[in-house]
């Protein structure tokens, strides 16, 4: 018998993510807030030369802004 997550081809880690945002959504207003924010996460990197910290980026914003650069000089070119 297989697993319905990995029958329907999606991974482990995408099929605990689907649940927890379903449990979420499923909470009482006050509850689902709180456990909301609890999921919210934002990644920060930085990058060292040298040995020493450069400047500490969102990863979102920086994506973001990288996907905007690499759409602007495909369409430039």
């Amino acid at each position: 018998m297989t697993f319905a997550w990995k029958a329907s081809g999606i991974t482990y880690n995408r099929y605990l993510a689907i649940a927890a945002r379903v449990i979420r959504q499923s909470l009482k207003d006050d509850l689902r807030l709180a456990a909301e924010r609890r999921g919210l996460a934002e990644l920060r990197f930085a990058k060292w030369e040298n040995g020493k910290q450069g400047e500490v980026k969102n990863l979102a914003e920086a994506n973001s802004a990288s996907a905007t650069a690499n759409a602007n000089a495909a369409s430039s070119a």
